[in-house]
């Protein structure tokens, strides 16, 4: 059960800190040299086309409007997207504020201006004629633009928002993130009422559940404790709020928040709640106690550059991802690009500019020297370089263990702001040579991983192509083995190598219908498949595990791991394994990706100029010195 907290308590602590608060001016004057914006209409507009001259990159870009009918009412919306806006971009959503010029706004709050420096895309909502009406007035304007919003042809999102609400356009934007909380990574409310306890009640009655349109349900104990709306954490920033009105949404925020009860003073935040240390919220497993909420309890400026430079300082240190399955979303720390060094490169592939980002600690050099491990990652349908590195968190992996992030990218798919893979034998070959020519890298290790499409990518050449990797661990994709054992790989049938290679595969219960069920059941799907190729190549049985074998672990016992296994030199090494969350959905969890690099770090090859392959296995992961063994010789 989650902590209650009393309304008074905390009023009576927010006035006790605002002595501490010296007053700031109030509404700031334009600035005399602004030049207005002008929108362009998005309604009728054709859909922009592909450009393969550039890489990851939003076609559509500029400053539009977009307008809804709502009840015979025309309200409007507006979209400004960075000139360097990726596909599937973050995005804020801002509610302006009532009697204020939007074009004005942006430029004087320095919007407009942290979208370019960030290379990202804001989503404005609107007051109507007469100003912003309540949260329940307001349901069915906020309701259509941001189902347009997330799911249109002219841009594409990363799938979860920032959410900033202004004045009275403030309790409806809070309204639809409480009923939504999976989809919103983080919130900042100035001069808002809040909302009431009458609204947000319900939310304590909903549960949510394991169905995701288009994948199998996950299906949950008898005795399961489900997490209801309520329970979803969301860090929350109300600036300025209208004393003896918020009370409600602060408690109800704090609650969902597993905030401590007692206020830590920051100076630009206010007092902030932190989430308790003792906190036992799904969306935290991973990361810690990480989330918050503040209240800063004086006037300030709300159009000052300097308060949104702190919004976005409250709100961007924050991502998360998988929007609809509670029992796998996370939030999580936000990637910083010129902090960790990442770098985001091009290179031709087939004649299109194809993006990648190449990671290297400052761990690598201390616990590597000159050879530090590889892991090339293959994202998931859809989902770029940029969202993958914060949707898996490989980074902080990376961070911890010293390996070189390789994360590609793919190419435009179904239309100009969505990609799928492309290329993947070229792609390969050639960002291999750099890492081999322009990083500090051992050529025998080099692993590969991903995620549903990026998955299969993976797999396909550990099946076809396996002297490539010293190891695959990936996540919700299979091999995809044709009726006769062939797999295409960019449209050409190859026959299976019949090679050993380590392999590590993990997925959901609720995942692909290809990857329903267990190994053991009555069904024969691409799970099967693959379980029966890698069994038969390395001369295992199926028969040696049972469904009720599995070693147990993770959060709330989530994941089961049957592993098959050899002995090489008195040492029993896994060859394959395959793990059952029995949590998720498709998109695979950040837990996830220590278990892939715990498999992966024990393995190495060589192959010599005529293709001979050797692998070995270090029990250490190569941190002794000596300690590997010969595992498998292609020529034995």
């Amino acid at each position: 059960m989650k902590k209650r907290y009393s309304t008074g308590l905390c009023i009576l602590l927010i006035v006790s800190m605002t002595l501490l608060m010296l007053p700031m001016t109030g509404w700031a004057a334009s600035d005399n040299n602004f030049k207005k914006m002008e929108a362009v209409t998005l309604n009728g507009t054709d859909y922009p086309v592909k450009d393969f001259s550039q890489a990851n990159q939003l076609p559509l870009t500029g400053y539009f409007n977009y307008n809804f009918n709502i009840s015979d009412v025309v309200r409007t919306a507006k979209i400004y997207i960075s000139e360097d806006a990726p596909i599937r971009s973050y995005f804020t959503v801002i509610a302006v504020p009532d009697g204020v010029d939007t074009e004005e706004f942006l430029d004087v709050t320095g919007w407009k201006e942290i979208a370019d420096q960030k290379a990202e895309g804001l989503f404005i909502l609107e007051p109507g004629a007469d100003g912003w009406g309540t949260y329940s007035e307001e349901a069915a304007y906020i309701a259509a633009a941001l189902k347009f919003y997330s799911g249109n042809s002219y841009f594409s999102i990363y799938g979860e928002h920032y959410f900033v609400g202004y004045g009275d356009g403030a309790p409806a934007l809070e309204a639809w993130a409480a009923a939504n909380p999976l989809r919103v990574i983080s919130q900042v409310y100035l001069d808002s009422e809040g909302l009431d306890e009458a609204y947000l009640t319900q939310f304590e009655e909903m549960e949510f559940g394991g169905l995701n349109n288009g994948y199998n349900p996950i299906l949950f104990p008898e005795d399961f404790d489900y997490i209801a709306v309520s329970e979803a954490l969301l860090p929350t920033w109300y600036i300025n709020p209208v004393k003896g009105q918020f009370n409600d949404s602060l408690d109800y925020w704090m609650n969902a928040n597993d905030c401590d009860a007692v206020p830590e003073i920051d100076k630009v935040f206010g007092m902030v709640y932190p989430q308790s240390n003792d906190s036992e919220s799904w969306m935290t497993s991973y990361s810690g106690p990480i989330s918050k909420v503040a209240v800063l309890n004086k006037k300030v400026d709300v159009l000052k550059k300097s308060v949104t430079k702190e919004i976005c300082d409250f709100m961007n240190f924050y991502t998360r991802y998988e929007n609809v399955i509670a029992y796998g979303n996370q939030l999580v720390e936000r990637a910083d690009y010129k902090a960790l060094g990442i770098e985001v490169k091009t290179m031709m592939v087939e004649g299109e500019l194809r993006e990648y980002m190449v990671y290297v600690p400052d761990s690598a050099k201390k616990m590597w020297g000159d050879k530090a491990p590889v892991v090339m990652v293959w994202p998931g349908n859809t989902q770029t370089d940029k969202v993958f590195l914060d949707a898996t968190q490989w980074w902080k992996v990376a961070q911890d263990e010293g390996f070189v992030l390789a994360i590609i990218c793919e190419q435009y798919a179904l239309n100009s702001v969505t990609m799928s893979h492309k290329n993947i034998n070229t792609f390969y070959k050639q960002l291999k040579e750099v890492l081999l020519s322009e990083y500090k890298v051992d050529p025998t290790r080099i692993y590969s991983s991903g995620q549903s499409a990026g998955s299969m990518v993976s797999q396909k050449f550990a099946a076809v192509y396996p002297e490539y990797f010293a190891a695959i661990a990936s996540t919700s994709g299979d091999a995809r083995f044709e009726t006769n054992g062939t797999i295409d790989i960019d449209g050409m049938m190859y026959t299976v190598s019949n090679e050993m290679i380590p392999n590590y595969l993990i997925y959901g219960t609720g995942d692909l219908g290809d990857l329903k069920g267990h190994l053991w059941d009555s069904l024969n799907n691409k799970l099967d498949a693959l379980a029966a190729y890698h069994l038969s190549v390395n001369g295992f049985s199926l028969d040696e595990h049972n469904y009720d074998s599995a070693s147990i672990s993770g959060w709330m016992n989530r994941f089961k791991t049957w592993t098959w296994s050899k002995e090489f030199s008195g040492e029993e090494v896994s060859i394959f394994q395959v793990t059952e969350n029995i949590y998720r959905s498709h998109n695979c969890i950040h837990e996830e990706m220590p278990l892939l690099w715990d498999f992966l770090e024990h393995y190495s090859m060589t192959m010599d100029q005529d293709g001979n392959v050797v692998r070995f296995y270090s029990p250490s992961g190569f941190t002794v010195p000596d300690d590997q063994i010969q595992i498998y010789s292609s020529q034995e």
